[in-house]
């Protein structure tokens, strides 16, 4: 589905082209019309999403036009706004995005939150495991200026990506990157204070009713968490202990109904449960262990 080429006159005003691009999402039945057309056409017009609503009857402009029109055929798509936007906003903070990351959600930002809570001791040691974008070590370290630590992804892409979002976010200096699968790319004995994860979780036989904006577009890597969506956690798990320093605390994510099997696993590992923290919507979403 495309937008109508006399709805999006290149003469019009902003107010006008907001309406239209709304419109066309609405009947789309997009989830958000609403904000996904504010926020596109802010960024066709240069402008943040607020001074938008308060210049509706400046002109959009030609060039603003075309570049509206082309996010709104991939918008149409179903690609996501922020995939469209190349970057995403987390915990305050902007994040490129790239093919093989993530993403941010608005749940993991309970885990962040979690973590800061419960962060051991001065200067803590903290390691993100999946680390994609960097979004939760750079959030935790933004909030932690003697804090330092290590994202650690499968995709040497992601670790790029995520070592440009921590220099652009001015943490760059204390955190590095490294491209492993889980814990194997680590020493014996690490010694973190803090370890956090948001790994893929959703059963492999899920990933086809996923809706099409993830689906066809978010990497099947992150998402994939095998037959019954706990595969990440049995491999963080089993080397949960020898990743933990003294007093440190391990801090995952999971999907809806996991937070028990996850606990149940994490025991079997020798670690202990140390807590549950539920999101916004009083979901269980992140398991907590200690050594």
């Amino acid at each position: 589905m495309a937008l109508d080429p006399v709805a999006l006159d290149p003469g019009g005003t902003r107010g006008a082209a907001l309406a239209a691009v709304r419109g066309a999402f609405a009947r789309a039945g997009l989830d958000e019309p609403a904000l996904d057309a504010r926020i596109l056409v802010a960024e066709a017009a240069g402008v943040r999403p607020g001074v938008l609503l308060a210049e509706l009857e400046r002109p959009l402009g030609a060039d603003a036009t075309a570049r509206l029109a082309g996010f709104a055929a991939r918008r149409l798509a179903h690609e996501p706004v922020w995939r469209i936007l190349g970057e995403a906003e987390f915990w305050g903070l902007r994040f490129r995005l790239a093919p093989q990351t993530l993403v941010p959600r608005p749940d993991t930002e309970t885990l962040v939150e979690t973590a800061l809570a419960l962060a051991p001791g001065r200067a803590p040691r903290i390691l993100d495991l999946g680390t994609g974008s960097g979004c939760i070590l750079v959030a935790l370290l933004a909030e932690r200026r003697d804090a330092s630590g290590i994202g650690l992804d499968r995709s040497e892409e992601a670790c790029r990506t995520a070592r440009e979002n921590a220099r652009a976010n001015g943490v760059g200096d204390r955190a590095a990157f490294v491209v492993g699968d889980w814990t194997g790319a680590l020493a014996p004995a690490p010694g973190f204070d803090l370890v956090v994860s948001n790994p893929p979780y959703i059963p492999e036989g899920d990933l086809p009713g996923l809706a099409r904006e993830v689906r066809a577009h978010d990497p099947v890597r992150a998402l994939d968490g095998g037959a019954d969506g706990l595969d990440a956690y049995r491999a963080i798990l089993a080397r949960g202990r020898d990743l933990l320093a003294p007093g440190g605390v391990l801090a995952v994510e999971v999907g809806i109904g996991q937070a028990e099997p996850v606990s149940r696993l994490g025991e079997t590992h020798g670690l202990v449960f140390l807590r549950l923290a539920r999101d916004l919507a009083g979901i269980p979403r992140i398991v907590v262990f200690g050594r």
